[in-house]
């Protein structure tokens, strides 16, 4: 298994938060309608069969490739997650997949968290490369700050997700304390915002950190891999 404090070891001191509370939410897909109405936004809402989420904003995902210092992500591969080519299988939309938080550890003035996608739809399908991952918060509700850079310690494989599979991402927030009021402009996020890999409709996981609305960079991801995220 892979340890998130190996990969902190690796990468550039930065400075962290505490995380207070992570809850599993599903999207919808945008070709998918049903569900419990969701709260007006300036764009389209992620929706699961009787949970209410917030309105999104235009996706905040990082360009391809984009480089970083952060860690690379963590996991063990599970039972039907492979890192290798399906045979024919298709990408994985938002509304195929159930987000939540995993193992989390906080080191070096960061907390370092796994984000667990498990395929809760009735076939086979693929993640490759990066997810989008904000913070988000207010109402309606918006992004907050930067989007997360790009790790590039770790190469993109294809994630191939049987049913009930699940692959991860490890995600690296850096404490909003360690940056001046100035260039972080402090506030409270409510939310992750996560945007799977090629898709424009995001997941919202309740989530309570520091965020900055300002210039300061808190953010990195990294690929995902097969497996659930595990911290030991």
């Amino acid at each position: 298994m892979t340890s998130i404090l190996r990969f902190a070891g690796r990468a550039v001191p930065a400075l962290a938060l505490t995380c207070v509370v992570a809850v599993g939410v599903t999207g919808c897909g945008p070709d998918q309608s049903g569900g419990t109405a969701a709260p007006a936004s300036s764009g389209a809402a992620a929706t699961t069969p009787g949970t209410t989420t917030p309105g999104t904003t235009s996706p905040g995902t990082p360009a391809p490739g984009a480089a970083s210092t952060a860690p690379a992500g963590a996991g063990a591969t599970g039972t039907g997650a492979t890192s290798t080519p399906g045979t024919g299988a298709g990408r994985c939309a938002t509304r195929d997949l159930q987000a939540s938080v995993g193992a989390s550890q906080g080191t070096a003035g960061s907390t370092y968290m796994a984000l667990d996608f498990k395929n809760i739809s009735g076939k086979t399908c693929t993640l490759y490369g990066y997810p989008g991952v904000s913070q988000a918060g207010g109402s309606p509700v918006n992004q907050i700050g930067h989007a997360a850079t790009e790790s590039d310690l770790v190469g993109r494989a294809l994630v191939t997700l049987a049913p009930g599979a699940t692959g991860n991402a490890l995600l690296r927030i850096v404490d909003a304390g360690n940056f001046s009021s100035a260039t972080c402009e402090p506030t409270t996020a409510k939310y992750l915002q996560i945007f799977p890999p090629s898709q424009t409709t995001p997941i919202y996981l309740a989530f309570n950190s520091q965020a900055c609305a300002g210039s300061s960079q808190l953010l990195t991801v990294s690929v995902i891999r097969a497996g659930v995220g595990d911290a030991s």
